[in-house]
């Protein structure tokens, strides 16, 4: 009679033949999954130092500036007007800055009408481009006018060596009008380019010289 017997060894052997391979892709798994997150925050960490040195530097524009201009009126006369723009970092923000700007302008009759205007900016997720905050909410935080409200919606821009302000009205009827402010940096100063337009058409155009001051 013959008789069977079962062979330990062999089987065992089987056994891790068959576990080897299991354990193999397990381990090749684990290595993909942290090859994967390691590259996932290697993109990341390219993304932010990207942003960063592409981000507009608002630095070169601080300062205070002085200029004149002629404004013609709707006679056909033209009204002498100073202005003058200052353009400095805020004290509690460390990427924020604000624009202000003054204008006098001196009437027929002797009379001097000054207007001033103080926006602050800061940076927003899309590189060069500022949201402006005119107001403070019950918070104390300051946010943007509503210009369903007939207030001026605005916003800033950098490109280059120029320092863009953008002001939305919406008026009474829903007519819009945009008014662009273009201050680019030149030799001693700044060149200033200010156009006004209603429903898309062309209004005013004025151009002049800021002298740093």
């Amino acid at each position: 009679m013959l008789t069977y017997q079962a062979k330990p060894p062999q089987q065992a052997a089987t056994k891790g033949r068959h576990q080897g391979p299991a354990r193999g892709r397990v381990l090749s798994l684990a290595r993909l999954q942290w090859q994967v997150q390691a590259g996932f925050l290697a993109l990341l960490m390219i993304i932010v130092l990207a942003g960063q040195a592409i981000a507009a530097d608002v630095r070169p524009f601080f300062g205070r500036y002085q200029g004149s201009l002629e404004v013609p009126n709707p006679d056909g006369s033209k009204e002498q007007r100073d202005a003058t723009v200052r353009i400095g970092p805020l004290a509690n923000s460390d990427d924020g800055f604000y624009v202000q700007w003054t204008t006098t302008s001196l009437k027929k009759d002797g009379r001097r009408k000054t207007k001033s205007y103080n926006v602050e900016f800061q940076p927003t997720e899309r590189a060069d481009i500022f949201a402006a905050a005119m107001k403070r909410n019950v918070f104390g935080h300051t946010v943007q006018l509503d210009p369903m409200k007939g207030e001026p919606y605005v916003w800033g821009r950098i490109i280059g060596d120029t320092l863009t302000v953008f002001s939305m009205f919406i008026g009474p009827n829903g007519d819009y009008e945009m008014q662009q402010y273009d201050r680019t940096l030149a030799e001693g100063g700044l060149d200033l380019v200010y156009s006004s337009h209603r429903n898309g058409f062309p209004r005013k155009e004025l151009k002049t010289f800021l002298e740093r001051r």
